[in-house]
């Protein structure tokens, strides 16, 4: 009687556990964006390896590809993942697409018209932003800018933004949060409105040089913060943002604010600055990328 009685007893472990299993292979994936910029990867220390033309660009990319390699892989540990990957530096050719994780989706180019956050949308469960930097202008930010040199200032609804906030502000649009951040001290504090896990990768020693962690001890923070901002993305939230949207746009030039203010619904406030109103972000996204990317003197 005891011995025929084992067999129900096992049998309910066991039902259990294949219950489980089977729940765990129909957990929907998690759908990630990736937003990858290069001043703000591990490892990088000047200008120059930011450029194609500059000494240890070669070393630049395949630093800039370990981290997306890093925070992908430990987003695959944990489950099932939908992940694009956008490049978002220079003229957006620079992460390794070969040596990518092959379960990604990499978005490669720079004649986008959302740039950065080209792919982005209101499918994603969250946004990671690797390798960020601060606005122009701010002190102890490692080669700190907005889009391009031409821009010194950029507000959004009356706040100064720089790349990471435009591209946080087009996420909260569709309802996506940023959930993990990294780049330099400076960005990491910049930008810790969003509550997003920050990585810091290095400290700026001056605007064009900075000291750096190795970057094995940058991917492993990554991994261990992608975890933490995965296990907390169901109750994670974007930031408020106003629509109609208001901008304000300060160039280096006072022949660009000129030219610009041809475009309807567009006024020039003084000499280097022009303003507008957009009816959504993704409208006013597109008018700044075009003002500061494509139109040049």
């Amino acid at each position: 009687m005891i011995a025929a009685s084992r067999g129900p007893l096992l049998a309910v472990p066991l039902l259990l556990f294949a219950v489980g299993f089977d729940a765990a292979a129909q957990q929907p994936p998690v759908k990630l964006f990736i937003s990858v910029d290069m001043e703000g990867i591990g490892g990088i220390g000047t200008a120059a390896m930011t450029n194609a033309s500059g000494k240890d660009y070669a070393l630049g990319r395949r630093l800039m590809t370990d981290e997306v390699n890093a925070v992908v892989a430990a987003a695959f540990a944990r489950g099932p993942a939908e992940i694009v990957v956008n490049d978002s530096h220079g003229d957006m050719q620079n992460l390794l697409h070969t040596e990518l994780d092959p379960r990604v989706t990499y978005i490669q180019g720079s004649i986008k018209p959302y740039g950065m956050v080209e792919g982005l949308d209101g499918t994603f469960d969250g946004a990671i932003f690797i390798g960020y930097h601060t606005r122009a202008g701010t002190a102890g930010g490692f080669l700190a800018h907005t889009g391009s040199g031409a821009v010194k200032g950029l507000w959004i609804n009356g706040r100064e933004a720089g790349e990471g906030d435009m591209n946080a502000a087009y996420a909260a649009a569709h309802g996506v949060p940023v959930i993990l951040l990294s780049g330099d001290s400076a960005v990491v504090e910049q930008l810790a409105y969003l509550n997003a896990q920050g990585v810091t990768t290095k400290v700026a020693v001056t605007p064009v040089s900075a000291a750096l962690l190795h970057p094995e001890m940058v991917r492993e923070r990554l991994a261990v913060a992608t975890r933490r901002a995965l296990d907390g993305i169901a109750s994670a939230r974007p930031p408020t943002l106003d629509e109609p949207v208001a901008v304000r746009l300060r160039f280096a030039d006072v022949t660009t604010p000129q030219i610009l203010q041809a475009i309807p619904g567009v006024r020039q406030v003084d000499g280097y600055t022009v303003e507008f109103e957009a009816a959504t972000m993704a409208d006013a996204y597109r008018l700044i990328r075009l003002m500061y990317r494509f139109v040049s003197v």
